[in-house]
């Protein structure tokens, strides 16, 4: 049965070229017309800017609801409701939620409590609990011992669409400066100078003899799987080229503009956090984001651990970047992402896509989301 069309009027459309002021049109689900006329019945944008509904691939957010303190577990499936509510009112429609496979032995969280909640996003989505659409991106820790274990909870798991190849060993990527390393172990931990030592020979040690192994064994799982890879926080060339060798298809956080390049150069997406644009750079002194996007080198945008900047940095970008338009930093965070993981039925405002939909208005310099849709249904 179809249904009534639905109209979005006096809107500043972006499109995935350029901007047009005028009405948007819907029908089940989908974008059925897009023209200038304005003088139509049907909701008034009232001259606020109409996007796609954005879409999220790495957020590490949904742990902060289901262990909001050290020892304390939500109720799951409660604490995916609160964090998709936050994630929609950011004006995030697709969202891949980030769950750790392979941790440190003393790590808060455990391989089953990350099935837990991957059990709990699949509640809400039976049950018609959730504003957005969500899927499942594995953080894989290469150089953990558990991580082909863990890895094994969510092999059969349809929403398990991204694995990222990630390794925290001091010493290297993240982490190249020691001195920034000990910092933080030392003040999350309260190691003596002595012990902090000894953990750090201990990881190097661990992830020379089994980050090699899981990386080979992890994308070959993925592979079989259909499912995609990305690489975390390359800082060389041989970082890449590793990369490359395992079919990787997006870059994600890379530290350097040396390996941001050389990923652009073989053809992955490269990922940055928005939240590194909105501070004006990487909280661990890594490269800047916004130095990417002025060098050509920046695809995609992650809100990471902040819903709300996702929108937020890429209206910045389009207003600090001179080679940077609206439409370009939209399609960072909308077109780009979704194209990359290979759903092409949703991220721009064409005729015959998912009419996911964001209305933001922009005061001074941080936009107001005034409403979202996901497939014509309004969520937030």
């Amino acid at each position: 049965m179809t249904s009534t069309p639905a109209l979005f009027k006096n809107a500043r459309l972006v499109l995935p070229d350029s901007e047009l002021t005028g009405t948007l049109v819907v029908q089940d689900g989908r974008i059925a017309d897009i023209s200038q006329a304005t003088q139509v019945p049907g909701h008034d944008c009232d001259g606020d800017f109409l996007l796609p509904g954005l879409v999220e691939l790495h957020t590490d957010h949904l742990e902060t609801h289901y262990a909001p303190r050290p020892k304390v577990r939500w109720n799951p499936v409660a604490a995916v409701q609160a964090h998709d509510a936050q994630i929609a009112c950011a004006g995030i429609t697709t969202v891949f939620d980030a769950l750790r496979v392979g941790m440190d032995e003393d790590a808060d969280l455990r391989a089953p409590d990350m099935r837990k909640l991957a059990d709990a996003i699949e509640t809400g989505l039976a049950e018609n609990r959730l504003r957005a659409d969500h899927f499942i991106h594995l953080r894989c820790e290469v150089s953990a011992p558990d991580v082909m274990e863990s890895y094994a909870l969510f092999r059969d798991d349809p929403k398990v669409r991204l694995i990222s190849l990630m390794d925290h060993t001091p010493g290297q990527r993240q982490f190249v400066s020691l001195d920034s390393y000990k910092v933080y172990y030392q003040g999350k931990r309260g190691f003596t100078d002595a012990q902090m030592d000894a953990f750090i020979a201990d990881r190097k040690a661990r992830a020379s003899s089994l980050a090699p192994e899981h990386r080979r064994q992890l994308s070959a799982a993925a592979q079989a799987q259909g499912i995609g890879i990305a690489s975390h926080d390359d800082a060389t060339v041989a970082h890449v080229e590793e990369a490359v060798a395992l079919k990787t298809g997006i870059a994600e956080f890379p530290t350097t503009m040396e390996a941001a390049q050389a990923s652009r150069a073989a053809g992955m997406a490269v990922l940055m956090g928005a939240p590194n644009v909105v501070r004006g750079g990487s909280h661990s002194g890594n490269i800047s984001a916004k130095a990417l996007a002025e060098a050509g080198c920046l695809d995609i945008l992650s809100s990471d651990y902040i819903p709300a900047s996702l929108i937020q940095a890429a209206f910045q970008l389009a207003d600090e970047v001179e080679a940077i338009s609206l439409a370009d930093a939209v399609a960072m965070i909308t077109r780009t992402p979704a194209r990359a993981i290979g759903l092409d039925d949703r991220g721009s405002l064409e005729t015959g896509l998912r009419a996911d939909l964001v209305q933001v208005r922009m005061v001074g310099n941080v936009p107001i989301v005034r409403g979202v849709w996901r497939e014509g249904r309004r969520v937030a």
